[in-house]
């Protein structure tokens, strides 16, 4: 039973040759000239696929090895998007996006996405916080000492949240300002958990990364061990490339 193809992004032509990759199911990876793009595919072999880790690791893994190849100029589609034939998907997805298609592989040539996310422990911001305003402190500490009413207990919650939004928003500050001016493009992300409080993608020049690592040290050396950042310096640009495409039948 033919289940048709699953797509893992569109390429700016001349496309790569002499592929010798795997995508999912253990699939050879191909090549398919479309509408003066190249698409890259492989037989799909169930009806739908399960966004599970293993799945979703699979199909970034193919685009990064594309691109680690050297080929930058890389549109990388949602997983999950199955196309009973060639046809279909040019007349419904391809021709009606042509120019959005040319305009955002355009804006990607040349570029890679990069991600820093940024963590602290909740518990050390509050006494730091509490550290370095001592009246703010003793009041709190009054919350043990003796009874208060409901509007002094809230005005000192209202004061302790507002002085940790503004610990976070420094930090914050900071990291835009020393990173937002290396890349062409910036997506901030909502943060995953409670500790992470700064989730952000970069598209940079490939060739400026080695600039954007080292700031990107710079600000953990001057954090010390106050925040925990996690960068990851190289990934298919999924946050850059707005053109949503769905699974057609």
């Amino acid at each position: 039973m033919s289940y048709g193809f699953y797509i893992y992004g569109i390429l700016t032509l001349p496309a790569p040759e002499n592929l010798n990759l795997q995508g999912l199911d253990g699939q050879p990876i191909q090549i398919k000239i479309l509408d003066n793009f190249a698409v890259i595919y492989s037989q799909a072999q169930q009806e739908r696929y399960l966004a599970s880790r293993r799945n979703l690791l699979n199909h970034e893994k193919v685009l990064e090895e594309i691109m680690q190849t050297g080929d930058g100029n890389l549109l990388p589609v949602q997983f999950g998007l199955l196309v009973a034939n060639w046809e279909t998907f040019s007349q419904e997805l391809i021709r009606p996006h042509q120019e959005e298609l040319t305009q955002l592989l355009a804006k990607l040539s040349g570029r890679r996405e990069v991600s820093v996310k940024v963590f602290w422990d909740t518990k050390a911001e509050i006494q730091g916080l509490l550290a370095e305003h001592p009246n703010l402190k003793t009041e709190r500490d009054k919350l043990a000492g003796q009874p208060l009413s409901m509007e002094q207990v809230i005005q000192i919650g209202q004061a302790i949240e507002q002085g940790m939004s503004d610990r976070k928003q420094g930090i914050i500050n900071l990291f835009q300002g020393t990173l937002n001016s290396i890349a062409i493009d910036v997506v901030e992300n909502t943060p995953q958990m409670d500790t992470m409080i700064y989730n952000a993608a970069y598209l940079i020049p490939w060739e400026a990364e080695s600039q954007f690592s080292e700031q990107v040290e710079a600000l953990d050396r001057q954090f010390e061990e106050r925040l925990r950042i996690r960068y990851n310096n190289f990934t298919a640009p999924f946050n850059f490339a707005r053109l949503r495409l769905f699974s057609i039948k």
